[in-house]
């Protein structure tokens, strides 16, 4: 479903402080897959998890998703497969505090087609899925982390996409919690959904079926 085919990314080409983040990368990712990204800070992680997730562009090389190709897409066209496509999940929640869990969990669904009468009934059924349909009006500021990031993985859910991408999801959290999080994104795995993980922790990354290592902007 996700190919790279000998993918860079340069940033500030032709300055002195060019940075060639990723270096000929290939990979191939399929449906029902739950990958780890592993490497030193620098070595281009979330580089390629962006590139994945269509949130940057490539400087060269070929980019395929679900027979698609991203390289001839323009910025209108990349929005609309990052929004079907790809629900997200950041270390740090990215969650708006001052609003409620649903209001959090349905704002993706605001920049999609969906029909405003069905938009409280899909974000409620994410949250069921993810334990937090108790919390459903309460504000984000006060919940603990762990809550946090079950809201932000109901939030990443509520479009259905295909892929997660996790960018360290369980960095901001205690071990116990890091691993319930984990155990959640395994059974969403096991669902069906492609999971992508950036992560620096060998015990996250044992979740996993398949571990990409980075250095240097290369898979090693």
């Amino acid at each position: 479903m996700i190919i790279l085919d000998e993918v860079n990314k340069i940033y500030n080409s032709g300055t002195a402080s060019l940075c060639h983040a990723l270096k000929n990368v290939s990979l191939r990712i399929n449906k029902g897959e739950m990958i780890a990204i592993q490497g030193r800070s620098g070595s281009g992680k979330s580089t390629l998890l962006n590139i994945i997730g269509c949130i940057d562009t490539l400087t060269s090389g070929n980019y395929n998703l679900a027979g698609e190709d991203t390289t001839r897409m323009n910025d209108s066209e990349l929005s609309k497969i990052r929004n079907i496509f790809f629900g997200f999940v950041l270390q740090d929640f990215g969650l708006i505090q001052g609003n409620t869990v649903i209001e959090n969990v349905s704002l993706p669904l605001y920049f999609g087609s969906e029909k405003y009468r069905n938009i409280k009934t899909r974000s409620e059924n994410a949250l069921v899925k993810v334990g937090m349909d108790k919390y459903i009006n309460k504000k984000t500021s006060q919940l603990s982390g762990g809550q946090k990031q079950r809201v932000a993985i109901a939030r990443a859910l509520v479009t259905d996409p295909e892929v997660i991408l996790a960018d360290e999801p369980t960095g901001a959290l205690d071990t116990g919690t890091a691993m319930e999080i984990m155990s959640l994104l395994k059974e969403l795995n096991e669902a069906g959904k492609i999971v992508i993980i950036v992560t620096h922790d060998d015990k996250v990354a044992s979740y996993c079926n398949r571990i990409i290592k980075l250095s240097d902007g290369k898979i090693i």
